[in-house]
């Protein structure tokens, strides 16, 4: 399948003459479906997931934000959740069991790791990180209790790309099933179902929803089988996403192209300027040709979000505190994808555990958001006065 045009973003998933010619879907508050008779409860009873029967488990919005999801993904299904660390840990929960190894990249989302080691730990589940750069290798790392491979690419905080179809091949020939964090690329710039990825997991918080006020996640299955599988343990979990927020969901969803292509190029304007910087030591961002995940960016990606790191010069933790405390259009803050800016030191050193990571001077990890980037570059440039200022006090 080929990038998806904003015109399926516009009209994935759409169904008004279901709803009186309504353009955007009703938002269905719902806990109990009524049946007028025993026939169609029993019916329904025996519908499985084809018919409404429970609030939590499935109404009109839900299927509103779902169904273009899994449209625009090429996945067999959807499921909504209500967070996206919920969407990665009822993805992981349909999969692993007691006795079961999983391998998980390095530089996954931090909830993810903490997840793996403090919850399935518990339960005899098995986590082995591995360097993010294996690529095919990743077979010498499988053994029988194997059950699945866990990738984000490009990672969270250090952006090390991975090569994808290499290791999903790898898997797929030893029976193991792959999932992939994609927040970062949105089925916009990157639809790992076409490289050969079982489960395709969005915290839709960020980009899908875009505007930082909405907790929203949802998983695509490739096939039926696999999303009949996950569609149980989402019931069983009792795992649902609110109404309100699954039709804000669904909406951002159609204006998901215009925005990222501001996101994309605001994001490279700063990034490039970044690199001029002579504060600055290294940016990491895919989408730059010197990047070392560039090859693999431009193989397989269509586009870049606004989020990428930089690593600056040798300096004190006192100058980066100057720096960044000053900033006028940058919070500190760790959740991006909506339309302002963010900034956050990061600390990948503390985490690794598979590769290290070594840095000589500290890492910010940015959010370029809707802004001018213009005033956006300026209000970074006053921030590298007060660290030279206070670096050298």
């Amino acid at each position: 399948m080929s990038r998806p045009s904003p015109t399926r973003f516009a009209h994935a998933g759409r169904d008004p003459f279901a709803h009186h010619g309504i353009l955007n879907p009703p938002v269905y508050h719902a806990s109990t479906i009524a049946s007028p008779t025993v026939a169609d409860w029993l019916d329904r009873e025996r519908s499985g997931f084809d018919r409404y029967t429970y609030g939590r488990i499935g109404t009109p919005t839900s299927d509103a934000f779902e169904k273009p999801i899994a449209e625009l993904e090429g996945g067999a299904g959807a499921v909504s959740t209500s967070s996206g660390l919920a969407a990665i840990t009822t993805a992981l929960m349909a999969l692993a069991q007691a006795g079961d190894r999983i391998l998980v990249a390095d530089t996954v989302y931090g909830p993810t790791r903490r997840f793996a080691l403090q919850v399935l730990a518990r339960l005899g589940v098995e986590t082995v990180f591995y360097d993010p750069l294996i690529g095919a290798d990743i077979d010498g790392l499988i053994d029988d209790r194997t059950r699945a491979v866990f990738l984000e690419s490009p990672g969270s905080l250090t952006f090390e790309m991975q090569d994808v179809p290499a290791i999903a091949a790898a898997a797929a020939a030893r029976g193991v099933t792959t999932l992939i964090d994609n927040t970062w690329a949105t089925p916009l710039y990157f639809r790992p179902i076409e490289h050969g990825v079982d489960y395709v997991i969005h915290a839709a918080t960020k980009y899908i929803c875009g505007h930082s006020d909405i907790m929203l996640g949802v998983v695509v299955a490739r096939t039926r089988e696999q999303f009949l599988s996950l569609k149980r343990t989402q019931v069983m979990l009792g795992q649902c996403a609110g109404p309100d927020d699954l039709y804000q969901g669904a909406r951002g969803l159609r204006t998901l192209p215009a925005r990222l292509a501001r996101h994309q190029e605001s994001g490279l304007a700063v990034a490039r300027w970044l690199q001029g910087r002579p504060e600055v030591a290294r940016v990491l961002h895919p989408a730059l040709p010197d990047d070392p995940g560039h090859a693999l960016w431009q193989r397989d990606f269509d586009g870049a979000s606004g989020l990428f790191s930089m690593i600056l010069k040798p300096v004190t933790a006192e100058a980066v505190a100057a720096m960044v405390d000053g900033l006028h259009l940058f919070p500190i803050g760790a959740s991006w994808g909506g339309y302002e800016s963010l900034i956050m030191p990061a600390f990948p050193e503390r985490v690794r555990s598979a590769t290290a990571w070594a840095a000589d001077g500290p890492m910010l990890r940015l959010h370029i958001g809707l802004e001018d980037p213009g005033e956006l570059i300026a209000d970074l440039e006053a921030g590298f006065e007060r660290l030279r200022l206070a670096d050298a006090a």
